[in-house]
């Protein structure tokens, strides 16, 4: 078995080799009108395929001129001297008539090529290594070996057809799949095996394919019987994502069956098996999977140091887009992490800090090492991996201790490639400064120019967001910096407020905490002197605004044209702070900010589930005319 495996490997290097130096036509009916080359040595040169020709007519017959042994003889090394060549063919020809029992014994490695020499160069004519005699001859000897490695050396032959551009009705891969249906009659294949049948065939013939149509009905009485493996789970998986058809009844039926598989075997799930099967429910769209989502979640939090930088981006990815989380994930992130990513590539750290985002996790750990790895080696990060690490700093509100570098380090990329920045990156980058109180003062007096305006409606579709980041920094900057005399935000460009349902600039009130502050601020006030939900001038939005008179007595509604001071009560829940701490995410810092330069006294009341003594922080007195 594993000489034809061999000689497959050989054959798709071969393939992948000669089309280096041209591209190979489907079906390969066109090949090059030089002869054969017969050499033995020609696979010790380097080989380049001639530009393929169509005037000649011969070059279309097929030839015949060698025998099946000798065009597998090809693939493999030529040794130095010939009877050392010899010796490999008498190998050769032994280990094709073995028996099935001993063919896997004692089997040299196989090398599709010797290393090339300096200079040399021959023409090599790939077409003779998929005409029927030779694929047929293949099959033959695949006849006497068991099912499952007689799968694998069908499965082989057709990713090589596949490699190499073959349509699914040319001569070799109807022979291929001829020999598939007949091996899947019997019913004895092992599901890796059928999985991976299923894969080639799907991409040769399609979903429609009839290897397609007699895999899934074995695998199905496989899940029902409960006799995969959690590797066999994992390639399942994968086999449904390429297969996917929403509508398709089998395919639901399967996917429910593979779930409560997975569900049972997740403890023996390996860190590579996590990822694949995190990735292919996101192809399959199975957000609805919640259980099996966070069992493996956890799972990944188990094996989480086993895990490649690939595999952390492949997990993370797919548990934002499936919108679940696991605090022991988390904190083992925490863990692992901060020592890893100084050393790894930046795509990781980038997912990383979007997670965390995402999750409204603020870990002083990973985002200290970001920071840190930031200052090191941000020439090598891209615009958007630059984005998405400040981005998430400022939204959560975490001010490293080497924030002072951190800052002259984005200075220097941002002067450097200011021109590279796409417009809402870079407006992405400045919004998220303003959150740790750092004013991109130079930068703020390029984007607010009529240019960059400009250059920011005729890329991407200007959107509220965008408007509502340039109106906060606009704000920012006439709130905090009295000192910038440069170019402000056209008028017609402000958002009339903050307000919106992706919560992106504030967050709404909790009807739930309203309803326990309602009562004992009537008691307080003694009546209901105050409104709720209040715009400002400004766009945010005032949870509970109560108004004060010259000498700070509550004033009733009817009497609030009199109003001296104003206090703005913001009742704060549990989605208004970071998840892990009493910190205020980075929007809302920055509202209770501009609320108090806009005049506002400012009184928070949190939620009991944040502090223990959840206390009404409030000194104002009752007027007497009331």
């Amino acid at each position: 078995m594993k000489s034809v495996i061999c000689l497959s490997a050989s054959v798709r290097t071969a393939c992948q080799h000669a089309s280096v130096c041209f591209p190979l036509y489907r079906g390969l009916s066109v090949c090059s009108s030089s002869p054969r080359l017969t050499d033995p040595e020609f696979v010790s040169k380097t080989v380049i395929a001639q530009q393929p020709r169509v005037s000649d007519a011969l070059c279309l017959q097929r030839e015949r001129t060698r025998s099946v042994a000798a065009d597998v003889h090809r693939l493999y090394p030529a040794s130095a001297t010939r009877r050392n060549e010899a010796t490999s063919q008498h190998a050769d020809v032994q280990t094709a008539h073995r028996p099935a029992g001993r063919a896997t014994q004692h089997l040299p490695p196989c090398a599709p090529f010797a290393r090339a020499e300096r200079g040399a160069a021959a023409l090599v004519n790939i077409q003779p290594l998929f005409e029927e005699d030779v694929i047929m001859e293949l099959c033959s000897k695949l006849a006497d070996f068991p099912s499952d490695d007689r799968a694998e050396g069908l499965a082989t032959l057709l990713e090589s057809c596949v490699s190499v551009g073959l349509e699914a009705h040319s001569p070799p891969v109807l022979i291929l799949v001829k020999e598939c249906l007949e091996l899947l009659s019997s019913r004895d294949v092992g599901v890796a095996q059928l999985c991976r049948l299923g894969k080639v065939a799907c991409a040769l013939e399609g979903r429609e394919s009839r290897v397609v149509a007699e895999v899934m009905p074995s695998i199905s009485c496989a899940l029902e019987e409960d006799t995969v493996s959690p590797s066999e789970v994992a390639a399942v998986y994968s086999l449904l994502a390429a297969l996917h058809e929403p509508r398709c009844p089998q395919q639901a039926a399967m996917l429910s069956a593979l779930h409560r598989q997975a569900q049972r075997q997740v403890h023996r799930l390996g860190a590579g098996h996590v990822s694949d099967i995190l990735q292919c429910l996101v192809k399959l769209k199975q957000k609805q999977a919640i259980s099996l989502v966070l069992r493996l979640s956890h799972r990944a939090s188990r094996v989480f140091k086993a895990f490649s930088d690939d595999e952390i981006i492949k997990v993370l990815s797919a548990l934002m887009t499936l919108g679940q989380h696991d605090e022991e994930l988390l904190a083992a992130m925490e863990k692992h992490l901060p020592g890893r990513l100084g050393k790894c590539d930046p795509e990781l750290t980038s997912t990383v800090v979007e997670y965390c985002l995402q999750m409204r996790y603020r870990s002083e750990p990973i985002l200290e090492a970001v920071a840190e790895s930031f200052v090191r080696s941000a020439e090598r990060h891209t615009d958007m991996q630059i984005a998405k690490q400040i981005v998430a700093i400022g939204r959560l509100n975490y001010l490293p201790q080497c924030s002072g570098q951190m800052f002259k380090k984005l200075e220097s990329v941002l002067t450097a490639r200011f021109s590279h920045f796409r417009p809402r990156s870079l407006i992405d980058v400045l919004h998220a400064c303003i959150h740790l109180e750092r004013f991109p003062l130079n930068y703020t007096n390029k984007i607010f120019r009529p240019c960059f305006l400009q250059r920011l409606r005729e890329g991407e579709p200007v959107d509220r967001i965008a408007l509502g980041q340039l109106t906060q920094l606009h704000l920012s900057v006439a709130l905090e910096c009295k000192h910038y005399w440069g170019p402000r935000l056209p008028f017609f460009l402000h958002v009339k407020n903050f307000s919106s349902p992706d919560q992106a600039f504030e967050s709404p009130m909790e009807t739930s905490l309203y309803r326990q502050v309602k009562g004992p601020l009537v008691q307080l006030l003694g009546g209901e002197f105050f409104y709720t939900r209040i715009f400002t001038s400004a766009g945010y939005t005032v949870d509970v605004e109560i108004c004060l008179d010259e000498n700070g007595f509550v004033l009733p509604p009817s009497e609030w044209e009199h109003t001296e001071k104003r206090v703005a009560v913001c009742l704060d829940g549990r989605s208004r702070f970071c998840r892990n701490t009493q910190h205020l995410l980075g929007k809302e810092a920055t509202k209770r900010r501009h609320l108090h330069r806009m005049g506002y006294e400012v009184v928070e009341v949190c939620s009991p589930n944040i502090v223990k003594n959840n206390v009404l922080f409030m000194s104002c007195k009752c007027s007497t005319s009331t």
